[in-house]
């Protein structure tokens, strides 16, 4: 398992500092100039894109692969298939970082080089903070951010075995609240096996943990929370720009 990495852009917030400064009059000289957010706000990217990305990739990989081989999912027709894929890709994955080790670190954007071109050359600045601006647009928050790396602490310190990351898996799939479904009834059983499954687990393998169960439905809660968007933001966006994930899953789940 990867060694937690921690925030590049944890550093104090000024949004509450003395706005007479002379910082402040610098930025604010014009008003289009752009202002450092509170770092909870504000954007953020991987700090080596491509490293993690590939890592991401091969996490993705494994999880269609894991979804496809499932009997009880082939059995479903192809919509529900579709449907159940599209809604519960960015959370199988996200537990298959937790299952693979994978950390990451991000970085907040540099207003450092904006602040020299602000002193120095005011109009180049201005065009540069446009251009960091309409980059970072899409991009996650800190604060999302840290939602995942809150998740993927979680399941570390719980130490999931195979086992329960297999049956959290399948709660997750199977999720029979996913609008459009022909046989909810049927994945509402799915997901009911796969919780008396991992239930029926804990209970065998942490006898002496009665709080296991309930942490486990908290970091289920935390899991639903995460965006897909934000997932794609963050690991795919760089590797793929603007292709659908949507289409890219269903060529995944399609080949052979």
């Amino acid at each position: 398992m990867a060694n937690s990495s921690h925030f590049a852009l944890q550093r104090r917030c000024h949004c509450q500092q003395d706005k007479m400064s002379i910082l402040y009059h610098i930025l604010n000289h014009r008003r289009h100039l752009y202002l450092p957010p509170c770092s909870c706000r504000e954007k953020v990217a991987l700090g080596s894109p491509f490293v993690a990305g590939k890592a991401a990739s091969e996490v993705l990989l494994k999880t269609v692969y894991f979804i496809k081989n499932l009997p009880s999912f082939r059995g479903l027709s192809k919509a529900d298939q579709l449907l159940l894929l599209e809604n519960c890709w960015a959370a199988l994955f996200v537990l298959g970082l937790a299952q693979e080790g994978v950390d990451f670190e991000v970085v907040g954007p540099s207003h450092t080089s904006i602040l020299k071109e602000i002193l120095m050359k005011p109009r180049v600045a201005e065009e540069a903070a446009s251009d960091s601006e309409e980059r970072t647009g899409s991009e996650p928050t800190a604060a999302e951010v840290q939602r995942v790396k809150a998740f993927l602490a979680q399941c570390w310190s719980m130490d999931f075995s195979t086992k329960e990351y297999v049956y959290l898996k399948g709660v997750v799939l199977f999720s029979p609240d996913v609008s459009g479904l022909r046989c909810p009834q049927h994945i509402l059983c799915l997901q009911q096996e796969a919780e008396q499954a991992l239930t029926e687990h804990t209970q065998c393998i942490h006898q002496q943990d009665t709080r296991r169960h309930g942490q486990i439905e908290l970091a289920l809660a935390s899991l639903r929370g995460i965006s897909p968007h934000i997932v794609t933001q963050l690991f795919f966006r760089p590797l793929i720009g603007n292709v659908q994930m949507n289409a890219l899953l269903v060529e995944m789940l399609s080949a052979s």
